[in-house]
Order: structure tokens, then C-alpha cells, then sequence
């Protein structure tokens, strides 16, 4: 058993390795290459490692760590990646693994943070010695297993007559909506500056959030739906009121699961719901060709998640320490912390009780 470990501007020469351990696994094709060559190349340290644990001739662990803080590391985790870069074929006690991993890595390394892990494919390990688990979010996805119409009857009764006003008020306007399904590379780049158009005239420009196609964001989406757009592996829906966009989903597939990575609407119609609608059209045509088994959400799961389902799982984080003693020493100071906060709390309320009765 032993790692091997390369520095990250080495990873296109190793994408057979990490892409064997990702398809080995359905439904998370946003932990292959197509999706993280052009997120290194946007969001990665030039100091990140690929690391890969090998035994008896297979690969059994593959992760990309980033520095994060003194003596800790962490698996590569931009926002827009919905998992961390860590793959494993489920065979491996990741304890005894990573116990050969210390004496590799640079610098004095304590320990490891492997974050949003999914219980689908990572068992969630038990919280005791050298490791600790944190709860993340709940996740939600839809299961394709039946007819749509079957589907569309189990949702909530306000769902299914908010949509139908909502097409009724359109076609009394005279509009007509209409769903597209882009999956040719070359219609890419103009889909990612129509999306972004859609997002700068929402409040995500206010945070520096939204999409353009000059910025690394709008970057790094257009070279990876492109990526799986070669493949036939992309779908970017575009919902249409007459001759104007109004919503859209950007999505990538493997060959049993499609996920939907981020969508976006006109907000200008935000009375008539645009996504809601969009939704309802794009999900009865998946539920029609029977392509996939499921549809992911992977993000927190909100309101407007439950109107479409009532599925759910808890993603986690897992920190994995060189030894026990450190989860001790770092609970200790937790404590302490807060212990003296607390304490500075309380003599700031006495002091101004003394204050009072000062002035009093």
C-alpha cells in the first residue's frame, strides 16, 4: 500500500487514473476531469498535490489537497464544486489509509479537513480518535422511476394549481412558453452570456456571484459545459416567453444521473414563477425519455425544493487528524474560547450595569 503524490499542474497526465476511480461510481460527474481541469485552472493554489492510494495494483483513494492554514490540508472545494475532490472505491478504512499519508506530504501536517462528503458514496465514519464528523446540509434529488403523470400527481396540490394559473394568465397574454434543450458545444458560449445577462440583472451582482462571460466564473463554466458538450454530456435549458429568455438550468449528465448546477431567471417575471414552469416542462421530458434514474439538486435544500420532492440526505464533513491528541487539544481550545468569551461577555453587561447606577 503506498500514496503517490503529484503537484497539481501534473494533473491532465494523470486524468485516466482519477477518471477510472470517479466512473467507477454513477452520479457524480462533476468529480471528473471534464469539470476539474477548468476549475483548477480558475479556482486552485499553484501548491495543490493530487494524491492517489494504491494496493495490491488498484487504486482505492483519490483526492485533491490544498493547503489550509498550519499544518492542515483540505480537499479542493470551490463554491462551485458541489462535492470535495475525493474519490474512494468504498473499500479502504480511511484512518489506516491516511495514517501513510503524514509522513508524504510537505511541511509538518497535522491533519485533514475532507469536505461535503456524500453518503451515497462515503460511509460516514464513526467520530471517534483521529477523526471527527461535521454535519454539512441536506440535499434533495428526484427519482425517475415512474410516469410523469403518476410523478406530477404525488406533488403538493398548491404546486400543481399555481402552475396551471400561472399558464393560464400567460396565455391570456398572449405569450407562449416553450422549452429548449441545448447540447451542442457550439451553442455553449452563447447560452453561458445569455445566463449571465439573466443573473447581472438580479441581486447576484450585488455579491459578485453572477456569471460573465469574462470573469472566472463565467470562464470556467463555459470551458466545462463545453468539455461535456463534446461528449454529449451537457444540457443547458432555456425557457422562452415568445421571443425572450426567462429562465434557465445549466446541467451535466453521466449515464444515470443529470444534475442541475445552477439556474437562474428573469426577475421581471417573477410573478409568473419562469423557473417553475421551466421545471414542470423540463422534468416531464426527462421523466418521458427515461434516460437517467434521478435528477440532483446538490445544494441546500429549500422551500421550493420540497415542492418538488420529498427526498433528502445529509452531506458531511470529515477531519482526520495525525494523531488523537489533536482533536483533544483543538476541543480544548474551542472550550476555552468560548469560555472566554462568555466571560468577557459577562463582565461587559456588569460594567454597564455599574455604569448605570454610576449615572443613576
Amino acid at each position: 500500500m503506498s500514496w503517490r503524490i503529484h503537484p497539481i499542474k501534473n494533473f491532465l497526465s494523470v486524468t485516466a487514473q482519477w477518471d477510472s476511480l470517479a466512473r467507477a461510481r454513477a452520479g457524480r460527474p462533476f468529480l471528473e476531469s471534464l469539470f476539474l481541469l477548468p476549475a483548477l485552472a480558475a479556482f486552485a493554489p499553484d501548491d495543490a498535490l493530487v494524491c492517489f492510494f494504491e494496493s495490491h495494483g488498484q487504486t482505492n483513494i483519490a483526492c485533491i489537497l490544498c493547503r489550509q492554514g498550519k499544518g492542515m490540508w483540505q480537499t479542493f472545494q470551490p463554491s462551485q464544486l458541489p462535492l470535495g475532490a475525493f474519490l474512494t472505491d468504498g473499500t479502504v478504512e480511511l484512518q489506516s489509509a491516511f495514517g501513510e499519508l503524514w509522513r508524504q506530504l510537505p511541511g509538518l501536517s497535522l491533519g485533514l479537513g475532507l469536505t461535503q462528503l456524500d453518503p451515497l458514496f462515503e460511509s460516514r465514519p464513526s467520530p471517534e480518535g483521529k477523526i471527527q464528523t461535521i454535519p454539512y446540509i441536506k440535499t434533495a434529488w428526484v427519482d425517475i422511476n415512474e410516469g410523469f403523470d403518476t410523478y406530477w400527481e404525488s406533488r403538493g396540490k398548491n404546486l400543481r394549481q399555481n402552475t396551471r394559473k400561472q399558464r393560464n394568465k400567460l396565455s391570456a397574454e398572449g405569450i407562449e412558453p416553450r422549452l429548449e434543450c441545448l447540447t451542442d458545444v457550439d451553442h455553449v458560449a452563447q447560452a453561458i452570456a445569455q445566463y449571465g445577462q439573466l443573473e447581472s440583472a438580479g441581486w447576484k451582482t450585488e455579491n459578485g456571484t453572477a456569471i460573465h462571460p469574462d470573469n472566472d466564473q463565467g470562464i470556467f463554466y463555459r470551458q466545462m459545459l463545453e468539455n461535456f458538450a463534446r461528449q454529449g454530456r451537457c444540457k443547458i435549458y432555456r425557457y422562452w416567453f415568445g421571443d425572450k429568455v426567462v429562465a434557465m438550468d445549466l446541467c451535466i449528465t453521466d449515464e444515470e444521473t443529470i444534475v442541475i448546477l445552477k439556474t437562474t431567471y428573469d426577475e421581471q417575471y417573477k410573478a409568473v414563477s419562469p423557473s417553475t414552469l421551466m421545471r414542470q416542462t423540463e422534468f416531464e421530458s426527462l421523466f418521458e425519455a427515461k434516460q437517467y434514474k434521478k435528477i440532483e439538486f446538490y445544494g441546500k435544500v429549500m422551500e421550493w425544493h420540497t415542492r418538488w420532492t420529498d427526498k433528502e440526505r445529509e452531506l458531511f464533513h470529515a477531519n482526520i487528524y495525525r494523531n488523537q491528541l489533536i482533536p483533544q487539544l483543538l476541543s480544548l481550545r474551542s472550550k476555552l474560547r468560548t469560555k472566554i468569551i462568555s466571560n468577557k461577555a459577562a463582565q461587559s453587561v456588569e460594567s454597564d450595569k455599574t455604569a448605570t447606577a454610576t449615572a443613576d
